[in-house]
């Protein structure tokens, strides 16, 4: 045999090898970028459930709460922002609309302490339980949609990853970050002063 043809078939198989490394990568990117968008879909379902639960709690709560309307009223505008957010998938903003969502029915919920029968009324907890097992749906679901988006992020920035994801276009995700307020105890005391 030839040295020439033993060069040109090395390179052959070389190109081969590489030509089916780089088809991995690339699917392995897709897969990525499709596990983040099932994340975000998953939260999307729950969001939609939370935001037909609420008009239904407050509702309840107006029967109970006459002169708390701007609590009640900070919910509903919060619920509005989240969904406005939700539909235009503007994954920041719905961060900073969740916080102010969360704050909100965290208000209510420490408000409707003061009212006895508000809180013996079954629909409301009915409800109450409802959300609130929508919350820890949410949450447990946005622990994994930022796991999805980070190991998105970090492949398509990884050796020799990136040289695939920048030819495709393969770009980052925004995680879903709510701020540290949310994670903040209610102040039961600061409710009613004022």
């Amino acid at each position: 045999m030839e040295v020439g043809t033993i060069v040109w078939a090395v390179l052959g198989v070389l190109l081969a090898v590489l030509l089916i490394y780089a088809i991995q990568i690339y699917n392995s990117l897709v897969a990525l970028k499709h596990n983040v968008s099932k994340a975000w879909s998953n939260i999307d379902v729950l969001l939609k459930q939370r935001h037909d639960e609420l008009p239904k709690l407050v509702e309840v709560c107006k029967q109970y709460m006459g002169y708390e309307q701007e609590t009640l009223v900070k919910v509903m505008e919060a619920r509005s922002q989240v969904a406005r957010a939700r539909e235009g998938g503007d994954v920041g903003a719905l961060g900073a609309a969740e916080t102010q969502l969360r704050l909100g029915l965290g208000n209510l919920f420490a408000v409707a302490e003061a009212y006895p029968e508000l809180k013996a009324d079954t629909t409301f907890q009915h409800l109450q339980d409802r959300i609130t097992a929508l919350e820890n749906s949410i949450a447990d679901r946005r622990e994994y949609y930022n796991e999805s988006v980070n190991l998105n992020n970090v492949r398509i920035e990884q050796f020799p990853d990136v040289i695939i994801a920048n030819k495709f276009n393969f770009s980052p995700f925004d995680l879903l970050e709510f701020s540290d307020e949310e994670k903040a105890d209610v102040s039961v005391k600061n409710l009613f002063a004022g």
